[in-house]
């Protein structure tokens, strides 16, 4: 392979890296010269008790291979947290290039038994904790015109899990986190994608079979994170599902518009009704840079 990814010297920030993916990701990093903040709160899946083993164990396998690391302790679900998670990577390697929000928790109910803490809870580690740190991150790429930023999303987000509807709603609200944030980053040379990883973690350990989780390593999800997080990435403002070896890009398709009724005239419900079949349609569907570019299309309906 003739192009190289160079991620020398690069300062990455990943939460929730004391276990599992983060881990795995920093490891990887460590590997090929990045320094690291390894950030983890050291809690329960459900977020629940501190601990600052997980941070330090890995500080010290990353250490044990000649690469450089800090341990981070703080709690991304805090606005103060984020800062300082940004803040440990300025005032030890001097800036931040990269970051992978990564951190997660776990409080699995049917809708009508979810409680407001639990909502809140899973929403404040996943989507307010990824604004809680990128926004420190966000500000210090734009002074130095370069930045990678990874966000983590789900197959529960994309499509739906039984029991799921806070982590589902928060991992969906990254990619909208991640559709506007793309634009900002453009001329800043800020490119922001997403993961949607299969792998083996704490997160999934009890609701897979042995056997699948065997086969689901965060080992083959690193080197999509790698390149994402690389100079040689020129992609922005995607998603890609990733697990097993396998991996595909995943996206929002708007179908081709029709106009119903007359010019001026709203259609009548009957008329919605008898073309549904027509509205539903995405055949010829087409992907959006953003907002305004949906809207023209949408007033521009297709002609039989």
């Amino acid at each position: 392979m003739k192009d190289k990814m160079n991620l020398e010297n690069k300062v990455v920030v990943i939460t929730g890296a004391g276990a599992g993916l983060g881990r795995i990701y920093a490891l990887e990093f460590a590997k090929r010269g990045a320094k690291i903040v390894v950030n983890d709160l050291g809690g329960q899946r459900d977020g629940l008790g501190e601990s600052k083993t997980p941070s330090e164990s890995v500080v010290a396998e990353i250490k044990a291979l000649g690469a450089e690391a800090i341990s981070n302790y703080d709690n991304v679900a805090t606005k103060e947290g984020g800062e300082n998670i940004i803040k440990t990577a300025v005032d030890t390697f001097g800036r931040i290039d990269i970051l992978i929000n990564n951190a997660g928790i776990l409080r699995d109910k049917s809708f009508t038994k979810m409680e407001k803490d639990n909502w809140d809870a899973v929403l404040d580690v996943h989507l307010n904790g990824a604004y809680n740190v990128t926004k420190p991150a966000f500000e210090i790429m734009k002074e130095n015109d370069f930045g990678r930023i990874i966000m983590t999303t789900s197959a529960a987000g994309l499509y739906g899990n039984f029991g799921q509807t806070n982590y589902s709603s928060a991992k969906l609200g990254l990619v909208g986190f991640m559709n506007t944030l793309k634009i900002e980053g453009l001329k800043y040379n800020i490119n922001v994608n997403t993961i949607a990883p299969i792998a083996a973690s704490r997160l999934t350990e009890d609701i897979l079979p042995q056997e699948m989780l065997d086969k689901m390593k965060p080992d083959f999800i690193a080197p999509l994170v790698l390149y994402l997080a690389s100079e040689n990435c020129k992609e922005t403002g995607q998603i890609f599902n990733a697990g097993m070896g396998f991996y595909n890009r995943a996206a929002v398709v708007t179908g081709p518009s029709i106009q119903i009724g007359e010019d001026g005239n709203p259609p009548s419900a009957e008329e919605i009704m008898g073309n549904m079949d027509k509205i539903s349609d995405i055949e010829g569907g087409k992907e959006f840079i953003d907002l305004n570019a949906a809207i023209f299309d949408l007033l521009s309906p297709k002609t039989d």
